[in-house]
């Protein structure tokens, strides 16, 4: 089927799946606060003809996610009967329960974890890591990503300043040096009577930006979080050399090449800089790629993306969630028509249609798919070499040290890089002792 006809017969999809023999159900599904869960709203309306259910929803800015939903899964709550919770939060809500552990659903609904790709299977749905035990359904892949001002980089006086500079074309970077050099050379060049910045990238602390935006420098120079998967042994993995040398570029990316101030920067404040024309090229993740190229001022024909560039190996870090049900809500029926509508190919066609990220083989493997947007095909590339932080149950520890660790180093000036993943193995080993796994 091609990629237009699988996205148009979305429209009546889900018409067999039906109410249940019960009285219709009203389902609140839970996320955060963003431009995919405003698309996920208009694409559940299809839901709610074809079942009789009724949908409400509850978005949670992105710096309270977090903390908001794990205190209410913590408390046994149901405020949510279905949850599309964060690629970390896997282990904790299988292991403690919950979420709805989904293999004797899939097995009786016939829905294959093979019909989605791989590396969101893996991530989003399994515990533990890469066994065929599943507690959710891939609901939106994603990857941290770049854009640029297209418009700029096509300039013949900005073409002709930078090949006499750096000897090459400027043009999307090949690795993450090249990422660099573009950087240095906007930052602080006068631009339309305008003077712009290099970069806009995450050094947020609170929740887990800085951590997010450095491991995309960390993974492509080989940071490992472990010798041996699953051993625990960081020693020699998390403090390499490599991984050393990739925490003083990103501190070298910060330092040199972004706006004024950048101290505490994640999503909003990246979209923010790019909007506004202070920045050439700023990170964040593919969920905001269609918005960013709707954007009237600095979108269309102004804009372009690439996939994180790699320097010794490929890599990009991993976000992108799936969808649970939650194991305290009374109307579990119910969310599991949804899990089977949300599954069927044609509404994920859709589903990448109206602006979110489909993860089924059957739309990413479309022979229309990678024309379909800008930034398709470049979506494909990142995921295939995707990295995720830890996504063992005491993922929340974990990231609150990475996050100490890169920001007392990166903005605050304190001590070496070195310094900073020795004392970051430190902080972990505690956690994982804690826990019985050291």
């Amino acid at each position: 089927m091609k990629f237009k006809q699988l996205a148009s017969a979305a429209l009546c999809a889900g018409a067999g799946i039906g109410a249940s023999p019960a009285m219709a159900e009203d389902l609140t599904l839970c996320w955060a606060a963003w431009d995919p869960a405003n698309a996920l709203v208009e694409l559940s309306k299809d839901f709610e003809a074809s079942s009789g259910h009724k949908m409400s929803f509850e978005f949670v800015p992105w710096p309270n996610f977090a903390d908001r939903m794990i205190n209410e899964l913590n408390s046994g709550g149901q405020l949510c009967d279905l949850l599309i919770g964060d690629s970390q939060w896997i282990g904790g809500g299988a292991e403690s329960e919950h979420y709805v552990k989904l293999n004797d659903f899939f097995d009786k609904e016939s829905i294959s974890m093979d019909d989605f790709a791989p590396a969101t299977v893996y991530a989003y749905s399994t515990w533990p890591k890469g066994t065929p035990n599943y507690y959710a359904l891939p609901a939106m892949g994603d990857a941290n990503g770049w854009f640029y001002r297209k418009d700029w980089f096509a300039r013949e006086d900005l073409q002709t300043a930078f090949k006499a500079e750096y000897g090459r074309d400027l043009a999307e970077p090949a690795t993450q040096r090249e990422l660099l050099d573009l950087a240095k050379f906007f930052q602080g060049r006068e631009i339309d009577g305008q003077k712009v910045y290099g970069a806009a990238i995450f050094t947020e602390r609170g929740s887990e930006g800085i951590t997010m935006g450095a491991t995309g420098a960390l993974y492509t120079w080989g940071f490992k979080y472990e010798n041996t998967p699953g051993k625990y042994d960081m020693e020699g993995a998390v403090n390499s050399p490599e991984a050393v040398e990739a925490l003083e570029f990103y501190k070298e990316l910060y330092k040199c090449c972004t706006p004024p101030g950048y101290t505490d920067s994640y999503m909003g404040e990246s979209l923010d800089a790019f909007k506004s024309g202070q920045v050439a090229l700023a990170m964040n993740w593919f969920a905001f790629f269609p918005g960013l190229y709707a954007d009237p001022n600095t979108g269309g024909d102004k804009i372009d993306f690439f996939v994180n560039p790699p320097q010794n190996n490929a890599g990009s870090t991993l976000g992108g969630q799936g969808i649970s049900v939650v194991s305290y809500s009374e109307k579990q029926d119910a969310a599991l028509e949804y899990i089977k509508w949300f599954a069927d190919p044609d509404v994920q066609a859709k589903w990448w249609s109206v602006g979110g990220y489909s993860a089924h083989n059957a739309v990413l493997n479309d022979p229309g798919f990678v024309d379909s947007q800008p930034f398709a095909g470049d979506f494909l590339k990142a995921m295939e070499n995707v990295q995720d932080f830890w996504q063992e149950p005491a993922y929340a520890e974990l990231l609150l040290a990475m996050q100490k660790r890169l920001h007392d180093y990166i903005v605050a000036d304190k001590g070496t890089a070195q310094e900073a993943l020795d004392m970051l193995i430190e902080d972990w080993t505690e956690v994982f002792e804690d826990e019985g796994k050291l």
